[in-house]
């Protein structure tokens, strides 16, 4: 996906997107899901930068009508930190193989940058090739494991890097 494909429009998220964002939080992260109460609570992080894939007229639209918003993703970078982390990254299941999350992984270390960081940090499952495909592709490199750091599956989680200038 480019920046001139008219798929999707990636906006700031406001509270108002908190029931999409939920639906395919629930349906990505079946097992280990955030809460409402915390995807709210990063959403109004002063700290924080989420952003939603909206679904553009005449961009071929949602794969079904009920698709409110493509994907979503949240960046923590306070600013002058130097550091920042992918929080969360999901692209619903109808809208995937589409570039919509690297459009949305693009977004967020451009954001670092403007928040002043030079690594940005992420945790992927370990079952999760094309994840860590993905972010291996924008310049991350696994530089640690946290042994059965998702719950309640016990999966481990490939600590990864990358950094930006």
């Amino acid at each position: 996906m480019t920046a001139a494909d008219p798929l999707v429009a990636l906006r700031r998220a406001t509270v108002a997107d908190l029931d999409a964002i939920m639906e395919i939080e629930s349906g990505t992260f079946a097992s280990d899901a955030w809460s409402r109460g915390t995807m709210r609570a990063e959403l109004g992080s002063r700290h924080g930068f989420y952003l939603v894939a909206d679904w553009t007229p005449g961009g071929g639209g949602p794969p079904h009508p009920d698709a409110a918003i493509a994907g979503y993703a949240g960046l923590l970078a306070p600013l002058g930190s130097g550091q920042a982390d992918i929080q969360t990254i999901a692209v619903a299941s109808s809208a995937r193989r589409r570039g919509i999350g690297r459009a949305m992984m693009v977004a967020l270390l451009e954001e670092a940058r403007r928040r002043e960081a030079s690594e940005v940090f992420l945790e992927v499952r370990a079952d999760n090739p094309n994840a860590e495909a993905l972010y291996a592709s924008l310049g991350f490199e696994q530089i640690a494991v946290r042994p059965k750091y998702y719950q309640p599956d016990g999966v481990d989680a490939h600590i990864m890097k990358a950094v930006i200038t």
